[in-house]
């Protein structure tokens, strides 16, 4: 099992996942619908706002028990102390976040503001990642990518109108989300079934590798 689904949400996934998302060898096994909102203060980028909502299955085996009033519901209390033990354990993978800002990368700071909730029986995980210096855009471009780098799960940008934001922006500045080809996307999903593709395969990946960045999907921001 890859590193990355052990630290995912602070928990080792079991033989109990596998049956709920298909044969050992399929990738990925989780699938992440992302927003995030990239925030500003004096004209500088300072933080990305990131809200995942889990597949409903994945949702579903990671709250187990966790309904301590047992009323059927569960609430942002009785998740508190999962969503923060979920952000702190995202730091290993550099929060399967990727920034830059006129062309430099960025570091992060430690998350804050973590909360789960969940709706129609999905989970949704969300944190303020703060970058460790604010960083001026001026004309640059900021390009925002989410991604896992060993693609036991998949990242994918809601294709909802607030998918992307921004906050506090300077006047005129825009963002315009690019994503996978659908074609190449199915294409890259279908090889993972192949004989060289094999669990062992993704097992030996880690977060330093560049397999997942082909499923990326970006926002670019532009200022004037």
């Amino acid at each position: 099992m890859p590193i990355a689904a052990r630290h995912l949400l602070g928990l080792a996934l079991t033989a109990g996942l596998a049956s709920i998302t298909g044969p050992a060898q399929a990738h990925p096994h989780v699938w992440v619908t992302a927003k995030a909102e990239i925030d500003y203060a004096s004209g500088k980028v300072v933080g990305i706002r990131h809200a995942w909502t889990f597949d409903a299955a994945y949702s579903a085996f990671v709250t187990q028990g966790l309904d301590t009033n047992g009323d059927g519901k569960l609430t942002p209390d009785e998740l508190a102390g999962l969503a923060a033990e979920n952000t702190a354990n995202l730091a290993e993978f550099g929060y399967f976040t990727k920034l830059k800002v006129a062309g430099k990368e960025q570091a992060f700071s430690a998350p804050t503001e973590p909360r789960m909730s969940v709706e129609g029986g999905a989970l949704t995980l969300s944190f303020l990642l703060p970058l460790k210096t604010p960083a001026q855009q001026g004309r640059g471009v900021v390009a925002l990518e989410v991604y896992d780098p060993t693609y036991f799960v998949s990242f994918g940008l809601s294709d909802a109108p607030d998918a992307a934001r921004l906050a506090n922006a300077p006047p005129g500045c825009a963002a315009t989300v690019t994503r996978p080809k659908p074609e190449a996307g199915a294409d890259k999903t279908a090889d993972a079934a192949k004989p060289g593709m094999t669990e062992a395969f993704f097992e030996a990946l880690t977060a330093a590798s560049g397999y997942g960045v082909q499923f990326a999907n970006r926002v670019l921001v532009a200022c004037p």
